[in-house]
């Protein structure tokens, strides 16, 4: 059972942006060597990127006590919100922080009538892959890519609840 006694999520403010950049880059940091180095400089934006993508869509973080130990971000497209940015610190791994973060993803799509959400994953996070079609997500496209770095997409049929006459 997850520890969410320790733990919660809130949405992220610009002053998240520097904790949020030093997750992304912990929890990328292993998985390096199989990125082209501007595929990894694109999934570790730095404290100003962070900022600028704000604006861009709602970002949250998962904090135990002070620290953020986990991320997560959406942007709205037409009828779907792209997931993007996902990440837990390794040493908070295993405790439903992931999960809990693409429930809030998943709600925040339910309150803006999305239809689906969407997400680009690299075949190497097969962690994270495992979590996504656990979730309900299932692989649609062909082979993409991150600056030569090797991407899918993935995508979740959302369930839009519907006003009562």
């Amino acid at each position: 059972m997850p520890d969410t006694l320790q733990w919660h999520v809130r949405l992220a403010s610009p002053d998240d942006a520097s904790p949020i950049a030093a997750v992304l880059l912990a929890a990328f940091r292993d998985f390096e060597p199989l990125y082209t180095p501007p595929g990894f400089r694109a999934t570790t934006p730095t404290a100003e990127e962070i900022i600028g993508r704000l604006a861009e869509g709602p970002s949250w973080i998962a904090l135990d006590d002070r620290q953020v130990v986990g991320t997560v971000s959406a942007v709205e497209r037409a009828d779907d919100v792209y997931l993007r940015s996902m990440a837990v610190l390794p040493s908070a791994r295993g405790r439903g922080i992931a999960t809990r973060l693409l429930e809030t993803v998943e709600a925040f799509a339910v309150s803006r009538r999305a239809r689906r959400l969407t997400l680009s994953t690299t075949p190497f996070l097969t962690d994270a892959i495992r979590l996504y079609e656990q979730a309900g997500f299932r692989r649609t496209s062909a082979p993409l890519d991150l600056y030569g770095t090797p991407l899918f997409g993935m995508v979740k049929e959302v369930a839009v609840v519907r006003a009562q006459p």
